[in-house]
């Protein structure tokens, strides 16, 4: 059963003890990635974990990471508050798993990809996996959504970045041909990943032309590598 926030803390006086911490904020403040207390093991748990996930992110694009509550989630994937919190803790858990299935949808992809096109052939398989994370950020706002949500603590923080390091170590297994340095290759893969995702998410902001921004972040990637790929290029006497 999930701890739920207690009333405020009151001492022997009865006065208010405006310094006590609310319940896991120690946690929230912590760098330790956030994880469900358990995944699901047969099918209809898989579908009442699945259908929390779905309605957290439709309530995150309708009201916004500040105003979700898992009793929120719990009503609209129609499940007992208690189940939800047999695997979730509270809902920065929930953003979290939200982030790492992103994340693996991506690796998927990214994987596919590179299947297709090879690896010296960089330019090509950049600007396909860049207009395919373009068309996921267009299309789906709960991408943002959900990236937003992750920012918002350092333990969110940390996990979301062991999802992002898991992407680019995928992402520096590519690169490997073009970057000999396994240090300076692991580096470029976490700014290339970190680097999409921030400009992605700047893109579909109000206001902002999303095609103009997709082009410019090929622009800057694809010449960040082709500097590199010049740099290590054997000279010919």
């Amino acid at each position: 059963m999930a701890s739920r926030q207690s009333g405020p803390a009151h001492g022997s006086s009865g006065a208010l003890k405006t310094g006590a911490p609310k319940p896991g904020a120690a946690r929230l403040l912590s760098a330790e990635p956030l994880v469900p207390r358990k995944r699901p093991t047969q099918q209809r748990s898989q579908l009442r974990f699945d259908a929390m996930l779905t309605a957290a992110r439709e309530l995150l694009i309708e009201v916004g990471f500040e105003s979700l509550t898992c009793e929120h989630i719990a009503a609209r994937a129609d499940v007992p508050i208690g189940t939800l919190y047999q695997y979730f803790a509270n809902k920065y858990v929930v953003v979290c798993e939200l982030d790492r299935e992103d994340a693996a949808g991506v690796q998927s992809e990214l994987a596919s990809f590179a299947a297709e096109i090879p690896s010296l052939d960089w330019p090509r398989l950049l600007e396909k996996f860049i207009d395919h994370l373009a068309r996921l950020w267009h299309d789906d706002p709960s991408r943002r959504a959900v990236w937003l949500a992750v920012q918002s603590t350092p333990a969110t923080r940390a996990t979301a970045t062991v999802h992002e390091r898991a992407l680019a170590a995928q992402v520096a297994r590519i690169i490997a041909p073009l970057t000999p340095q396994r240090d300076r290759r692991a580096l470029m893969s976490e700014l290339l990943v970190h680097t999409a995702y921030s400009l992605l998410s700047f893109s579909v902001q109000e206001g902002h032309n999303h095609p103009d921004t997709v082009a410019e972040l090929k622009l800057m990637l694809g010449r960040y590598m082709m500097l590199e790929n010049r740099e290590n290029r054997p000279t010919t006497r």
